[in-house]
């Protein structure tokens, strides 16, 4: 069974104890692009408690529980089925200090960084954006879901995943978002260098020299020659 095939299969479980199930982000985006799809990203208007009823047939990882994310893998696929949610207050430029459940995409797509990771897909395939996302891909752009200012500030570590998507997909940065990013690098100084060096480690493109000027251009290679 490849994974839309299950995706449905599980969304059928949620219909028929009256929850939807969405696929998002990354997932969405992977399969627009006709890009291949192993993990698959989604969400619910169930809590967790509620996901671990309607899939209690399955054995599911709720390591991640107090977060919202329950974790399923079945025949080499890996779903996060993660509940909606609204998250509040970034005080260590990483994580919300708080988080609340929501039951409406209407209230989860804010959270999200970039437009072309802000798309959903229902289980009838219909695709919902609520922030111009296709078009963006269309235009193959990286565009923040809201001002990039704020969206930089929450998150330093964006700067590095947009650069990451910009790289593997073939993609440019927004005008506004990448003076923002070359302004605010130095944020980046207050994260964990390790994670900086996980994130670049992620890049797959082949082009190397685009990859060493764009990583110079936004200061990131001298943040990782302190993790070598």
């Amino acid at each position: 069974m490849n994974g839309l095939d299950f995706f449905h299969l599980l969304a059928a479980e949620f219909k028929k104890k009256n929850f939807s199930l969405y696929l998002v982000g990354g997932t969405v985006r992977d399969i627009l692009l006709f890009r291949p799809v192993t993990n698959y990203d989604c969400v619910t208007d169930a809590t967790p408690q509620e996901v671990k009823e309607v899939l209690s047939n399955y054995k599911l990882d709720d390591s991640f529980k107090q977060y919202g994310v329950m974790t399923l893998k079945n025949e080499g696929l890996h779903f996060d089925i993660v509940t909606l949610r609204k998250e509040k207050h970034y005080k260590d430029s990483r994580h919300p200090t708080k988080i609340e459940y929501v039951k409406s995409i209407n209230e989860d797509f804010p959270r999200r960084d970039f437009t072309i990771n802000g798309l959903y897909m229902d289980s009838n395939n219909v695709i919902i954006d609520l922030v111009e996302g296709q078009k963006d891909l269309e235009n193959r752009v990286i565009r923040t879901i809201g001002k990039p200012q704020a969206r930089i500030v929450e998150d330093p570590l964006r700067i590095v995943r947009a650069l990451r998507f910009a790289l593997d997909l073939d993609f440019t940065l927004d005008k506004k978002l990448s003076k923002v990013m070359k302004r605010k690098s130095k944020l980046l100084k207050k994260l964990n260098p390790e994670k900086i060096k996980q994130e670049v480690s992620k890049i797959q493109t082949t082009d190397d020299k685009k990859k060493k000027k764009m990583l110079e251009n936004f200061a990131i290679n001298s943040i990782l020659e302190k993790v070598k």
